[in-house]
This record gives C-alpha cells, structure tokens and sequence, in this order.
C-alpha cells in the first residue's frame, strides 16, 4: 500500500502541484485501495470510477498547464449519499430513492469540485441519515475498521471508514445530532460540524432543517479546515445560510496557555465507559500539559434541552416524510418506522415549546461560556456496539446513548472530534470541543494543538498496512 494514500490533504496536494504525482495517478491509486478494503468494510453505495478518472484528466490538463485550483486539486473525496451528486444516483441510503439521479450537484459538492476535488465515491448511511449505526438493511451494514464485527458509528460512517482506510482524503457528512462527529470518533479521525448556517445544505436530502449540518471528515483538524474553507459561504437558496464570513483557515498555536476549556462533568461523564474514561483523563492531562485551564462550567437546563432536540427532530423529520410514507411506507427500515411512530406523538404545542427551549438554553449557555475559549468532553462515551445487536426501540436513544454530540446540535455552535487514545481493545475515542458560534477557526485551532502532540494517523496507517482490518 502507497503511504502517500495516508497523507494529508496539503502534502498530497503539493505532490501534485510540484507534478510529483499526478491527478490520475493518485485517483488510481485511491480506487486500487478501494477495491482491497470495501469489500471487507462496505464503505460505498456507488464507487465513482468512470466520472473520477475523467475528473482526474480534467485536472491533470490544467496541471499540464500550471493551473492549479488550490490545495483540493486533484484530491479524491468521498460524498455521503444523501448529498445530490450530478448524473450519479443519490440514495438517502434508501431503496425508496435507489434510481435517482439528480441534475445538480448540492452546494457542498459543487464547491468541492470547483475547488478541484475528485469525488470517488457516495459513502454508505444509515438510512436517510436517521441512526447512529450505519447498519443499512438495504445496502448492508458499514463496518468499523478497527473491529468489523463492530458499528462504525453514523449515520456518516461510510465517509468515516472511507477516510480511515485511505479510501479517500477526506469526506463530506452530515450531523443533525452528532452524525458527522459520533464515527469519526469511532473510526480514529477527525469530524468537524461547523456553526449552524455557515455551509449550505441545499441539495442535501433532509432530517430536521433546524438542526442539519454539512461538514468535513479527514484524518486531520488541518485537513478538515481546507475542506471547509472551500464549503462555507452564503447560499440565499438556503434559508439558514447565513451572510457573515466566517474565517476557518488558521495559523497553528505553538500551544494552549492562556486558552480557558469549561467543562460540565454531571452531562459528560454520565453513563461513561471506565475505559473510555481513563482515554479522556490522559487527553485532559495532555490538554492541561499543552497549557490549557480545564475549568467548571454549570448548564442549567440541559436535560431539558436535549429532550426538545429529540422533540423537534422527530416532529421535523416526519413531516418530510410523511409524502412519502402514504407511497412507500413498506420499504423503510423498521427503526425508521419506529422513529415515525414517534414523531406522529408530537403536537404543534410540543414543536413550539421545544424551539422555545432550546432558544431559552442557548441563550443561557452563551451566558455560562464567557470567558471560555470551548466546552471540552468526550465525543463517545461508549464502545461501538457490535453489528445486530440495536433494536428498532433504540433508533431515538442510540445516538445518546454512545456519545456527547447532540448537545452541539441543540446549540448550533461549532463542534470539532479529534481522536486522542485508544481503549484496551484497540478502539479509537474521540476528544470533542465545542466553540461559540462562529468561533470555527479557535475551535480547530485548539484542536490542531492537541492532535500535533497526539498524532494518530500513523496508527491509522499501521492499523490499515498490517490488513486486520
């Protein structure tokens, strides 16, 4: 296996820049490592080759005249499948939409390509990006490289596992409750959800509008910052897009001092792992050592916060689907009718109530963060399940059940997962921050400082050379 398939996305792009290696070459090289992991992981829905390969001639065209898009050109990217992707088939994940094949590309994606991305493959979901497991009963079960009897995490985990196997650079996932952060935890990479608005989710298939997110997944925070420099901006087609320029890019802290991290240990520890504790002890250790004050921090009114999300997720969720239900109602999953089900409880008093929530927890939150750089935690608190083992009843629970993300979520503030240990059984866990809003550029700044002390993705690269995977 080439190393170059684990490096990061600026050092590959300067290969190519510096002709070095050529777009063409490194997309063959990226579909030669697919075609020796996917069958093992089942990371793709649709493995793009055709359309790769004429992007990378393409490319390789402009190389040939010194025309250089940025630090993406040339660079093989995984897409979640529930991000429209022009001429290829867009699944949710779902058999309902198995033949669609949208005209244009979603936002994310087009500025990816414009960018000069090559995009390799639609990574497999759970279904309609409604579960934490990515256990799809219609195009088989992802799994987690590290374990593959075990769940990679979800609902992105096919754009994680594609990113940990070297399958590709980077991905694009989403995060309506921690979708983007929860296997990219577990898979041993970096996830970040950006501040609500800052990228566009139009042509993104959706689950809840109020609280959906488009971000990157890579194996570092660096990596994660480029992919997002190129996603960000103002979509008036999007009604949450918001206006204001929000800088991402960032120059690398020499280290933490003077950065201030609150942490709200009765939410973050609670229902913990032991082992997964001691990873997160040596990560605070490691924090503090690097400069950083651990401090503790109140949020009053959290429980009730992440009732709401559950709240309006599944009222939302369900009027999306509802069309589609009196149609196609016998080819969902039956942890999705379950969620249905759920939502089909919400009145418009409860939808109400909740948004007023969680405007009222925001606020306060906002309050209780003065002074403070980030909220610090873990990303999971729990090992991945083992494949089968979730039941329908657990659809709504799972994603609290494994990990801190969904408070994110309610808030809308910008969340970065970066690995920072392993377990005694060799699984990755994943240290999260969770900034201001708008605070993107500190949040992956801290956590480029961490992981710099911390470098994971050798073990990535060992893991996947050793083929235990």
């Amino acid at each position: 296996m080439n190393e170059l398939l684990f490096e990061t996305i600026e050092n590959a792009g300067n290969a190519i820049k510096n002709k070095q290696i050529s777009p063409i070459e490194l997309t063959q090289m990226t579909l030669t490592q697919i075609r020796e992991h996917e069958p093992t992981v089942n990371a793709f829905i649709t493995v793009m080759e055709e359309v790769a390969l004429a992007h990378a001639r393409q490319l390789e065209a402009e190389l040939m005249h010194n025309q250089v898009r940025g630090p993406l050109h040339g660079i093989p990217i995984a897409v979640k499948d529930i991000l429209q992707t022009a001429g290829v088939k867009t699944t949710g994940g779902s058999k309902i939409f198995e033949g669609w094949v949208p005209d244009e590309d979603a936002v994310a994606v087009q500025k990816l390509r414009e960018a000069g991305a090559i995009i390799i493959g639609k990574a497999n979901l759970h279904e309609f990006a409604m579960g934490a497991t990515t256990e799809n009963p219609h195009y088989g079960s992802t799994k987690n490289p590290w374990n593959e009897k075990r769940i990679p995490g979800g609902s992105s985990g096919g754009s994680a596992v594609a990113t940990a196997t070297g399958m590709a650079f980077g991905a694009v996932g989403t995060d309506t409750a921690g979708s983007i952060r929860l296997p990219a935890a577990m898979c041993g990479t970096v996830g970040f959800k950006p501040t609500y608005g800052v990228v566009s989710r139009r042509g993104c298939l959706p689950f809840s509008w109020s609280l959906d997110h488009v971000g990157p997944m890579t194996r570092t925070v660096r990596d994660a910052a480029i992919m997002l420099e190129v996603m960000k901006g103002y979509d008036q087609k999007d009604q949450a897009s918001v206006k204001r320029n929000v800088p991402v890019l960032y120059d690398s802290l020499p280290d933490l001092k003077g950065i201030k991290l609150g942490f709200y240990e009765p939410y973050m520890f609670a229902g913990i792992d032991a082992d997964v504790r001691r990873v997160i002890d040596e990560a605070f250790r490691q924090l503090e050592v690097l400069g950083a004050e651990i401090v503790p921090i109140d949020l009053p009114g959290i429980n009730e916060a992440l009732n709401a999300l559950k709240a309006i997720a599944q009222s939302e969720v369900l009027s999306v689907h509802e069309p589609l239900l009196k149609k196609f109602g016998h080819l969902y999953g039956d942890d999705l009718k379950y969620r249905f089900e759920f939502g089909s409880d919400m009145s418009a008093t409860d939808y109400i109530r909740s948004q007023r929530r969680r405007d009222q927890f925001v606020r306060e939150t906002i309050k209780q963060m003065n002074g403070i750089d980030a909220l610090v935690g873990p990303t999971n608190v729990q090992l991945p399940f083992e494949i089968g083992t979730m039941v329908p009843e657990m659809a709504i629970s799972n994603m609290f059940t494994l990990g801190k993300t969904p408070l994110a979520n309610i808030l809308g503030f910008p969340s970065l997962s970066v690995a920072c240990g392993f377990t005694l059984e060799n699984l990755p866990v994943g240290l999260q921050l969770i900034g201001k809003p708008f605070t993107d550029q500190r949040v992956l700044q801290i956590g480029d400082c961490y992981e710099k002390s911390m470098p994971w993705v050798k073990a990535l690269r060992k893991h996947v050379e050793g083929r235990t995977i």
